[in-house]
């Protein structure tokens, strides 16, 4: 019976119940609750892909402390970084401000910006291949052939399945701003493809055209929300809509959240992240209406339906936090961390940093000086340095174990009359948990 309780029980629950008595503390120390607590909050596909390709890939499992791998995954335990190659030396162009999805077992990239100004339509989907260190280091680039939506760059597109996307608006070559939606069909390995449809009818109402907003999905309630942006007219956009997916996406409808009391204020090229398994989604940085680069934290709620600020205490000076920026990357990786890397300030300064962003924290009912502390936190990651970068494509494998990054602006060689030296860029590379067992 006491047992049963302990399965049901949070993390830092059972760990107090364990401090009572010497009884209890082998209950709620035994290696199988701790695995069954693995399972129960991350999946078994998501522990069994992080044990491959740890040092207990060839362990007992009853011979794994499994109250230590819980304790790496909370406390993100450390990153490494290496670059992924072509097997064949066939590579998508150099391009930032594009889309990069995994789905599918693949990586599916789409669109972006390019050197002269033009606005990319390809499409190129991924084969990891891995060696035998069970290491992807190899990749095989395929550009597909087939209908696509027109060349954009600023779109959203996100995965909603195992093998569909779902992509909207973005800016043209024109500069002009686009509402349209457009849903991807990827097929599955060996030999995937994808297809694309633009969908006609999506309710009465749809968002006004725009680039460099945020979209994401809610899995549990089959919603994606997409926020800002910027307008036909140039200006940056503060509104809040709604995309109903539950009947599929080809039944959908949109609606417009009303903009209460608090909410964000208006920009573009900020961050908004569901947190699986919640009706919570968090909105970070951007570049606001006056050119000015922000750093802010937003909680919404999908139920309720609300925005809250998350604010940090004047007298919290030794409390660190990412600083402003824009074009950055945020993405949840397995642990339910959110993983922010790189962006640029309002001088076009480009980021190299990662931090991590504890959900458990910013989810807790009373937000004080402890729980604000636990917010955020600075991570390095081993062997090869991901660098400076901005308006990247990102997106973690299906177990939130791997954050693939690629192409995006990064430091050039200064011009004559270029203040910033920005180049675009082509490397793929992967930052992975490890475990330190």
């Amino acid at each position: 019976m006491i047992f049963s309780i302990l399965q049901l029980l949070p993390y830092d629950s059972i760990l107090s119940f364990s401090m009572t008595c010497k009884r209890l503390r082998f209950l709620a120390t035994s290696n199988s609750l701790w695995e069954y607590v693995c399972i129960r909050d991350w999946g078994a596909q998501s522990i069994d892909a992080l044990i491959s390709t740890s040092t207990l890939l060839n362990k007992d499992r009853s011979c794994i402390s499994w109250i230590r791998v819980y304790k790496e995954i909370c406390g993100v335990g450390s990153f490494s970084c290496d670059r992924l190659f072509s097997e064949d030396g066939m590579v998508p162009m150099a391009r930032a401000s594009h889309s990069l999805n995994f789905v599918s077992g693949c990586l599916v990239l789409f669109g972006g910006g390019c050197e002269g100004g033009r606005h990319l339509d390809d499409t190129w989907i991924a084969l990891a291949k891995e060696n035998q260190n069970n290491k992807r280091r190899r990749l095989i680039w395929k550009k597909m052939h087939a209908n696509s939506p027109t060349g954009r760059f600023g779109h959203t597109c996100t995965t909603i399945d195992d093998s569909t996307l779902i992509l909207f608006g973005g800016i043209n070559d024109n500069g002009i701003r686009q509402n349209d939606l457009w849903v991807g069909h990827v097929s599955p390995q060996p030999n995937p493809t994808i297809s694309w449809h633009a969908l006609q009818n999506v309710g009465p109402c749809s968002p006004p055209p725009r680039g460099a907003h945020a979209a994401c999905l809610s899995t549990t309630h089959l919603t994606l929300v997409i926020h800002g942006g910027i307008s036909l007219s140039g200006l940056r956009l503060s509104d809040t809509w709604l995309l109903d997916l539950s009947n599929g996406p080809y039944s959908t409808s949109w609606c417009q959240f009303p903009n209460l009391d608090p909410s964000p204020p208006a920009r573009s090229g900020h961050s908004l992240t569901w947190i699986g398994g919640t009706r919570h989604m968090v909105l970070f940085g951007g570049r606001g209406s006056g050119y000015e680069v922000l750093n802010d934290l937003w909680v919404f709620d999908l139920l309720g339906p609300k925005w809250t600020e998350i604010k940090y205490e004047n007298s919290m000076t030794n409390m660190e936090t990412p600083s402003p920026r824009v074009g950055h990357s945020a993405n949840v990786m397995i642990g339910g961390k959110i993983l922010i890397y790189g962006g640029e300030d309002s001088q076009r300064q480009r980021k190299d940093d990662l931090w991590i962003l504890d959900v458990n924290a910013l989810l807790s009912r009373y937000h004080n000086k402890a729980t604000l502390k636990l917010l955020w936190k600075r991570v390095k990651v081993k062997n090869w340095a991901p660098g400076y970068r901005s308006f990247h494509g990102s997106c973690t494998d299906k177990f939130g174990r791997c954050l693939y990054v690629f192409g995006g602006m990064v430091d050039g060689v200064v011009q004559p009359g270029d203040a910033f030296g920005l180049r675009f860029d082509e490397e793929l590379f992967v930052v992975e948990l490890n475990l330190q067992l």
